[in-house]
This record gives structure tokens, C-alpha cells and sequence, in this order.
């Protein structure tokens, strides 16, 4: 097992535990940490978003849907990659699911093949995220440090002003 894989965590939202255990264990055996919920507010109460990682999540779950854990996580500025999974979709749900950031939607039964690449896809897509996030905070906390007149030549140089 790959200690770079093992570092990452897929989080799997299924109310049916066949399924959350079916995908744990097939995401398991391909090196990844695994967290399974049955339910949206299981997760949402157990959610640690400090380990890069994705969320493989079913559209159609009592009393929380799917798509509503991507609206409840939007709203709390919880950026994880979604990928859909779904044995009832309809285009409006995977349409609504695009629109709000999911990366993929697959129907049921899916190809496991395909469903470890895209898990692939998420965990580098969150990395790069969070890479970007943390260089743009560094980048905040660095102008935040610069005095008054280091901020007027900062605007000056970037306007293509001489810094004379």
C-alpha cells in the first residue's frame, strides 16, 4: 500500500450499507483510506478537512439528499471533490450536481475501473486546491504585512509604474 494513497481519505455517503461496504472495500484494496457514513448528517458531524481527500456520494438518501449535503457544504465553505454515484438519476439531479461543482456522476451499477480513476482525478484536483489556497494565503499574509508606502509602490509596480 502507498503511503502517498493511505495520506488521502475517500469518503463514501451511501445509505444502503451494501454499498458503503462494497466501495470501502474496493477502495481499500486500491490503497486509499476509507470512511464510510450512511447517512448525510453521519458525515457531516464525523468530516475532518484537513486530510486532502474526495467524497463519493449518493444522490437519493433520506432525510438528506445528496445534492442537499453539496448545497449544506457549499454553504459552510467545505471544498471537497464529489463524484455522484446514483441507481435512480434523473438529468435535472446530475445537471444540478455540475452546476454546484461535483466532478463526475455515475449511475449504478458503474465500472469500478472508472470509479478508481475518477477517485484518482478528485484527490489530485484537491491537491492542487489546497495548494493553490495555501500559496494564495501566504500571499495575504505577506501584503497584509507591507506598510502604507510599500503598498502604494506595490500598486504602482503593478499598474507598470517605475518604482522610482
Amino acid at each position: 500500500m502507498s503511503a502517498a494513497k493511505t495520506a488521502h481519505i475517500v469518503y463514501v455517503v451511501d445509505d444502503d450499507f451494501a454499498v458503503c461496504d462494497s466501495l470501502s472495500v474496493l477502495i481499500q484494496a486500491s490503497g486509499y483510506s476509507v470512511k464510510s457514513f450512511l447517512s448525510a448528517k453521519e458525515f457531516l458531524d464525523n468530516h475532518n478537512n484537513m486530510r486532502p481527500g474526495c467524497l463519493i456520494l449518493d444522490v437519493r438518501m433520506q432525510p438528506m439528499s445528496g445534492l442537499e449535503l453539496q448545497d449544506n457544504l457549499l454553504a459552510r465553505k467545505i471544498e471537497i471533490p464529489i463524484i455522484f454515484i446514483s441507481g435512480h438519476s434523473r438529468v435535472l439531479d446530475s445537471s444540478k450536481a455540475f452546476r454546484s461543482g461535483a466532478i463526475e456522476f455515475l449511475e449504478k451499477p458503474f465500472d469500478n475501473d472508472i470509479l478508481l480513476i475518477r477517485i484518482e482525478e478528485a484527490i489530485k484536483s484537491d491537491l492542487e486546491n489546497r495548494a493553490k489556497t495555501s500559496e494564495y494565503e501566504l500571499i495575504k499574509q505577506r501584503m497584509a504585512s507591507l506598510t502604507l508606502r510599500e503598498k502604494d509602490v506595490l500598486i504602482c509596480i503593478v499598474k507598470g509604474y517605475s518604482n522610482k
